[in-house]
């Protein structure tokens, strides 16, 4: 357990997050209850959502291209409930994700506009201890993350139109915090914003509306991560991998 971080506190927060993540409702899921508390401490926050969320939902009769624009709102929505006002979308296929050049290259693009000092991004890994983290989606929108971050990114020949077209300059991001990930290091407490949490996640009705207890469940998984990182009893946390880049 010694080298496990569990306060909060041991990481301050950071200028400027940048979170990115292959469908709606997966930032409230997994790693809102972090972001709640940066924010309040200061935290300037983006989220980039990679696919349009089309292949979601439990509505046979509903349009996927209703379901996707359906998917954006509530994601709009529920970041705003969380303080979060910037929130982009790639458009990418839902379930159809490669870790592509042009997916490197649109990341990239946001990195360097948002400038983040910190990432939030999905494991590329396979978490064989949760069914829900296995989705392909997740590990290619890691993939490509992490080759966007390093080295792209702070690369001026990665991409040239970036920089050359579009006036981007390159940028560093030292510190990942991966999600949904096989080998956390780091839990984060937040039994003080679980409440908020579930109301956040509530707001993807889509996603939701068929759990008959969204906040037991919720409660259930924060509560393993807790034990996991050693809090003590009663307490739920998020869990993340912390990976420095230089």
């Amino acid at each position: 357990m010694e080298d496990f971080a569990i306060d909060p506190t041991v990481r301050s927060a950071p200028e400027s997050l940048l979170v990115v993540a292959a469908h709606p409702d997966d930032i409230e899921f997994c790693v809102s209850g972090t972001v709640m508390q940066w924010i309040e401490r200061g935290t300037r926050v983006t989220y980039c959502i990679v696919t349009d969320g089309g292949a979601g939902g439990y509505d046979e009769a509903l349009p996927r291209q209703a379901m996707a624009d359906l998917r954006r709102a509530e994601q709009v929505h529920s970041a705003k409930l969380s303080g979060v006002a910037d929130v982009r979308f790639l458009g990418y296929p839902d379930s159809f994700v490669e870790p592509s050049v042009d997916l490197r290259r649109d990341l990239c693009r946001v990195i360097r506009q948002v400038r983040p000092q910190r990432c939030i991004i999905p494991s590329p890994e396979i978490n064989w201890a949760r069914v829900a983290d296995l989705h392909p989606d997740h590990r290619a929108v890691g993939d490509a993350c992490l080759r966007a971050i390093y080295p792209e990114a702070r690369n001026p020949f990665a991409h040239p139109e970036l920089l050359k077209q579009e006036g981007l300059e390159p940028w560093i991001v030292h510190e990942l915090w991966l999600m949904t990930g096989p080998t956390p290091n780091q839990y984060v407490d937040v039994t003080p914003v679980f409440d908020r949490k579930v109301e956040a996640l509530r707001i993807h009705t889509s996603q939701t509306a068929h759990f008959d207890d969204l906040a037991g469940l919720l409660r259930q998984w924060l509560s393993e991560h807790a034990t996991a990182g050693g809090l003590p009893p009663g307490r739920m946390a998020e869990a993340f991998q912390i990976v420095h880049i230089d």
